[in-house]
């Protein structure tokens, strides 16, 4: 399918391009999410029109995501969990219950689970990197450190 991007996406494109996806892709993300319209006549001159504004729209974004990137890049969040004597977890632990921390301990209303980046799962005790992707060009890197709960 032939879209064009109302706003810059990574490995994709910038603004008022014209790209080719698979239909899943447009149809379940990029159009329902606003981030491109399908390509045709009317709305290549819509988005050639309003080009100054979603561009001038996108750098508020950045600007803002650089921010919360700043806030949280290389802060550590802790983990008590039961494990097993090897060390292994009972559970392994969820994007979504990292950005439940994100947004408790470090004050970060707007990162989502799907922000982040786990290049493993999180199923041991130890210390972990994981990469929050906010915005086209905008990332941070928060230390996760796992520990075992004491059960004397």
């Amino acid at each position: 399918m032939e879209i064009i991007l109302v706003e810059n996406i990574s490995n994709l494109g910038k603004i008022g391009e014209k790209v080719k996806v698979k239909n899943g892709y447009a149809r379940n993300f990029l159009l329902p999410q606003g981030k491109a319209l399908r390509f045709n006549k009317e709305n290549m001159e819509f988005v050639n029109k309003k080009k100054d504004d979603l561009n001038k729209k996108n750098n508020n974004l950045k600007k803002e995501f650089k921010t919360i990137a700043e806030k949280i890049n290389n802060k550590s969040l802790n983990f008590f969990k039961e494990s097993k004597e090897n060390g292994d977890l009972y559970g392994s632990i969820k994007p979504k219950e990292i950005t439940a921390a994100i947004i408790k301990d470090l004050k970060v209303e707007k990162v989502k689970p799907s922000n982040l980046i786990l290049k493993k799962d999180i199923n041991k005790v130890g210390s972990y990197e994981v990469v929050v992707t906010l915005f086209a060009d905008v990332s941070a890197i928060i230390k996760l450190v796992v520990k075992k709960i004491d059960t004397k």
